[in-house]
């Protein structure tokens, strides 16, 4: 905990797509302010694309090497293969100062023992003596902890390259038989660290008794993260990433309308993720935000930009739509049935069949006779619309994009009307629409070949054409 005449400590998280670019780190933030080269905490992402190699990928699903161990194949050639990459990756950094004999061998070293820790886990499942689940959540921890480690080792020693005093922090836990739970793990980790006068690097993995993944999957280090925020308390925490959070993706409205949102609150951001477009991994923002600590979200390639702010409490000043979001990967399932009008608890038989499906809806609409709920394209599967339509009158499925407008102050008469006349002017049909009388999303169901344009369209009314957000100090 920081008292008040303790010097400023910050807790930082840099994405892998940035650690990549790691040139880029270095210059634009480790050593961009000479004043403030110390005390301050670097969580770091493994390098981009090699968690997915590690694992899976995120978003093609293309297995990775614990794929290979789960169905018995050769995970000792794509370790080995891992090594060379890893290899190749430090190569690349020689230019920063990195020491390539040492990096390397810190690979093999690495690499070898998560060999023999895979090599026990195997004999393991093949005696039978524990449950094949639990043996192989155990090795996408191994696994995955790789990645991180890696990359903080590397920086740590680019650091001292370039003067400064650096500390690994490998939370991984490779060497060490302690019985901790992760929160237990980073308190430890940071008894008596002199954070003031050191930079201190830490992995983005997290060895703990729950298991990171098991909890988290793929968003552990904004976990971690969090959870070191919440140990050290510093005056905000800031999240790297290779963009600013703008009023809508730049890829699709074009750089020179994607306005820089400067300020928004924890209730905006949980908006964006339970639709894909994670500021913050929600279970990572709940911590931070019971502790007051803000999150100021940066770009990498920008730093003399401040960044968007994200507290508990902000509410613009004046009303207006701050982001525009949304997905693509959406489907409409809407019930039908006469007997629903009335007919109390009729969605209760829904919401069971729901979950146990193990599915999760993003948005609800209803009137008397139907029920739509929005899903994620990859929870629609042939199973649950089976037992839905074998269960009730008409089952629609239509593939779907919902639109979001999001803003801390958008509860004032009339911006509903305004986007929905923006949407009819381009053309553009609503099939579906929620807003709760908490007013800070207004969702909007449309045709799929109709998201972008809706996009471009609402951007352009309710963000570029409303002025630029008030400048964060």
């Amino acid at each position: 905990m920081q008292s008040s005449g303790a010097p400023m400590i910050s807790v930082e998280k840099i994405g892998g797509t940035s650690m990549s670019a790691f040139g880029d780190v270095l210059r634009h933030i480790m050593l961009y302010d000479k004043a403030r080269i110390y005390g301050r905490v670097y969580v770091v992402s493994a390098y981009s694309g090699v968690t997915n190699q590690l694992l899976e990928h995120k978003k093609t699903g293309e297995p990775g090497i614990y794929a290979l161990f789960a169905g018995r194949k050769d995970y000792h050639g794509a370790l080995n293969a891992l090594g060379d990459s890893l290899k190749k990756l430090n190569a690349g950094f020689a230019g920063l100062g990195l020491p390539l004999e040492v990096a390397d061998a810190f690979v093999d070293t690495r690499i070898g023992e998560a060999r023999n820790y895979l090599d026990a886990m195997h004999h393991v499942l093949s005696s039978g003596y524990l449950s094949r689940e639990n043996v192989l959540l155990a090795a996408r921890e191994v696994l995955a902890s790789i990645g991180e480690s890696h990359s903080a080792f590397n920086a740590v020693e680019m650091l001292k390259a370039s003067g400064v005093k650096a500390i690994l922090l490998d939370l991984a836990g490779f060497h060490d038989n302690e019985t901790w739970t992760i929160d237990e793990r980073i308190h430890n980790s940071f008894k008596g660290l002199d954070l003031a006068n050191n930079v201190v690097v830490a992995t983005g993995y997290t060895k703990g008794i729950e298991g990171i993944m098991r909890e988290f999957d793929r968003g552990y280090s904004e976990v971690t993260f969090s959870k070191i925020a919440v140990e050290v308390r510093p005056a905000e925490a800031v999240i790297h990433k290779e963009f600013h959070l703008s009023s809508a993706d730049p890829n699709i409205v074009g750089l020179e309308n994607a306005v820089i949102v400067g300020a928004t609150n924890y209730d905006v951001a949980d908006q964006l993720a339970d639709v894909g477009m994670e500021a913050i991994h929600p279970k990572a923002a709940k911590p931070m935000e019971r502790a007051g600590i803000p999150i100021r979200l940066k770009n990498t390639f920008d730093p003399e930009h401040p960044g968007t702010l994200i507290t508990k409490d902000y509410v613009g000043e004046r009303a207006r739509v701050e982001i525009v979001t949304g997905s693509e990967k959406v489907t409409l399932v809407e019930i039908h049935d006469p007997s629903m009008v009335g007919s109390v608890g009729f969605d209760l038989g829904i919401m069971e069949i729901f979950r146990r499906h193990d599915v999760s809806y993003i948005l609800k609409a209803t009137n008397a006779n139907s029920i739509a709920h929005l899903l994620w394209d990859n929870s629609v599967t042939a199973e649950l619309i089976g037992e839905l339509e074998e269960n009730y009158q008409v089952v629609t499925i239509k593939p779907s994009a919902v639109v979001c407008t999001i803003g801390s102050n958008i509860s004032i008469p009339g911006v509903l009307a305004r986007a929905a006349q923006t949407l009819a002017n381009a053309e553009v049909n609503v099939n579906c629409v929620s807003q709760t009388l908490r007013q800070v999303n207004m969702q909007f169901i449309v045709d799929r070949e109709d998201y972008k344009k809706s996009i471009i369209a609402l951007n352009q009314s309710l963000c570029v054409n409303s002025g630029t957000p008030v400048p964060v100090a």
